[in-house]
């Protein structure tokens, strides 16, 4: 039965008890009997239908229960009763539904996001078209105002756009040639022609909604829990009604009984969390992939981070390049054709390098292979190249002198990474790049360890010194370098068998291995894209430290918010039994009192909607204060 015909039955219901009352009033009991008897038909019928089919799956349903306790109600002549409780347990029904869908009010504000329609070039004309009917490679035109409807780059144009429905970021992004764009942003201000890359399904707003929906569908432990807990507590109520009946010989306190014992506000209490922090975290640019990764995130006790596109910005920059033996720019062509193949952080600023100077990328590297961790090797225009760190040259077999050691050291001291060079087993220079510390990390270090993080620990496959030295300024608890992929994999998983709970953060690809052996797989770095996507189980669309940390807290208070909703719901019905018993709690006072009950952990929920990290640090200002010296 649709929500629509819920609230109408419902209405209906509670005319005829108005009129009922009217009527008693009035002095026509007869007349007023009738009616109470056809409300409770009317509200009772689509009650004992949904026990049947629940019945049929061999599930036993609070509606069971009601309807059980109806029929017994209209045996024994209490009307009044029967249809008291009928017209309260929809009444909460619809109540419920229509705060439900409050929690769920951040998927659909980014639903209403979509955008439908879109402007593209087709064979020199301009048209109108609408976005099921792109196609990848079309030519879009996004002006002031309008949202863009595709994933893909600028070709021309600039503007200023609101990527809230990605990032949730509310501060406008400036765009421009070449940047990329995110279906589902809004140009705040500019002109832009974007060529198609991603559409439909594909886009990264279409998988963002995919994914939202997909974790506030799954279960959580504690859900699961509750199901398997209402499956066995249903069917013992009614033979603990049995039994109440047997004892007292009293057929209304079996009733009631059987009503107020109704495991509502318990099976929803868990569910109604979860799924207003799920949206609270979507809103705010964090996408956790359900309640289970939810409730696992709320222990995390460690925290693992990769430093460069982690810690660091992500857009490290040449800063030096040391020649020897040749020229420096034919040394960063060179090594820029190399870097083509390469996906890493540093040899794309290599690449970007090369173009910034306007030096012509021509030849196309040959046998080029990537070692993980370590750098590349490829022939380019003859010549074998390997371009890395120490452990390749090392591999490689290229000597390095005293002077370039010491000079490679200074660099890194100085917060750079040292790129060495080699042509033809000869060491041919260094590149110096250096990547600044993200500026929200110190803030966001400071949240999470507030919020219970006991460790923070950088494994990194940079150098040294650089290491030591981002470590050094973000009070990192410790720090190991020049690591391989495997060998974080091996860090996070001596933590988890140390007993610790570890969330590692990375870039989404090369730390993936690292990523799935933690408790929580933390990505960011990559701005959405389908490896960052499926790989984690948080994903900061971004790219902030902060989301992190707000993150983190959020997954605390939504499992503060399910403890407390579940203490709520059973101190609730172990106090209405407790009531029944010494005769003090009725049937339709008592399933007022229930309903109102389910109400009020729905309302309790969705505080979590509007939940900021700001109301966390006052919570834990003032839990400090209180605390005795």
């Amino acid at each position: 039965m649709n929500a629509k015909r819920t609230s109408q039955i419902t209405a209906l219901t509670g005319l005829l008890l108005a009129a009922a009352i009217g009527l008693h009033i009035a002095g026509f009991h007869e007349v007023r009997q009738w009616l109470l008897i056809a409300s409770t038909i009317l509200a009772g019928v689509p009650i004992a239908i949904k026990a049947l089919k629940a019945l049929k799956m061999k599930a036993f349903s609070i509606e069971l229960l009601v309807t059980i306790a109806v029929i017994g109600a209209l045996f024994i002549g209490e009307y009044v009763e029967s249809a008291a409780v009928t017209f309260l347990f929809l009444f909460g029904a619809y109540l419920e539904a229509r705060t439900l869908e409050k929690t769920r009010s951040s998927l659909k504000a980014l639903v209403d996001m979509a955008p439908l329609e879109a402007t593209v070039i087709r064979d020199g004309e301009t048209m109108t078209i609408s976005v099921d009917d792109l196609e990848q490679g079309d030519r879009v035109i996004i002006r002031s105002g309008e949202k863009v409807a595709v994933d893909g780059r600028i070709l021309t144009g600039n503007a200023t756009l609101n990527e809230a429905a990605i990032t949730g970021e509310s501060v406008p992004a400036t765009k421009t040639i070449d940047d990329k764009v995110f279906s589902g942003t809004i140009v705040d201000n500019g002109f832009i022609e974007v060529i198609a890359e991603r559409v439909g399904d594909d886009t990264t707003f279409a998988r963002i909604i995919e994914l939202v929906e997909e974790a506030q569908e799954s279960k959580s432990k504690t859900e699961k829990f509750l199901d398997r807990f209402a499956n066995i507590y249903t069917p013992a109520i009614v033979v603990l009604s049995v039994l109440v009946y047997i004892f007292t010989r009293n057929i209304e306190m079996t009733l009631t009984f059987l009503v107020i014992a109704c495991p509502g506000a318990l099976v929803i209490s868990a569910p109604v969390s979860i799924v207003a922090g799920i949206g609270n975290g979507a809103r705010n640019g964090v996408l956790i992939k359900g309640g289970d990764i939810m409730e696992k995130l709320a222990k995390i006790d460690t925290v693992v981070f990769d430093k460069t596109g982690t810690l660091t910005r992500g857009r490290p920059e040449v800063t030096d390049i040391h020649a020897i033996g040749i020229a420096k720019d034919e040394l960063l062509q060179l090594a820029a054709e190399a870097e083509t193949i390469s996906e890493h952080h540093l040899g794309q600023t290599i690449v970007k390098e090369a173009k910034r100077q306007g030096l012509q990328l021509l030849s196309e590297p040959e046998k080029a292979e990537v070692i993980k961790g370590n750098g590349i090797r490829a022939i380019v225009g003859g010549r074998q190249l390997a371009i890395g760190n120490r452990k390749l040259m090392a591999a490689e077999g290229v000597l390095i002198d005293k002077e370039i050691a010491e000079y490679a050291i200074s660099r890194e001291k100085g917060g750079n990474t040292a790129i060495f060079a080699s042509i033809n087993g000869k060491i041919a220079g260094i590149l110096s790049i250096a990547d600044r510390i993200r500026p929200e990390a110190n803030d966001a270090l400071r949240e999470l360890r507030a919020s219970g993080v006991k460790q923070i620990i950088m494994l990194t496959g940079d150098n040294r010194h650089t290491a030591e030295l981002v470590g050094a300024q973000l009070g990192l608890d410790q720090v190991h370098a020049e690591l391989l992929p495997e060998d974080k994999v091996a860090m996070v998983q001596k933590l988890k068998d140390a007993g610790h709970h570890v969330a590692m953060a990375g870039d989404g690809i090369n730390d993936a291995p690292a990523i799935a052996t933690a408790d929580i797989g933390l990505a960011m770095g990559e701005g959405g894209t389908d490896i960052s996507m499926e790989t984690a189980d948080v994903v900061l669309m971004a790219d902030r430290l902060d989301q992190f940390s707000h993150a983190y807290s959020l997954a605390k208070a939504t499992v503060r918010n399910m403890k407390q909703n579940t203490f709520f719901a059973v101190g609730t019905v172990a106090l209405l039994l407790a009531g029944v018993l010494i005769g003090k709690v009725f049937l339709a006072s008592g399933m007022l009192i229930h309903e109102l009950s389910v109400l009020l952990v729905i309302l309790n929920a969705i505080r979590l909607i509007r939940y900021t990290k700001k109301k966390q640090v006052k919570r834990q200002h003032l839990e400090r204060e209180l605390l005795p010296e």
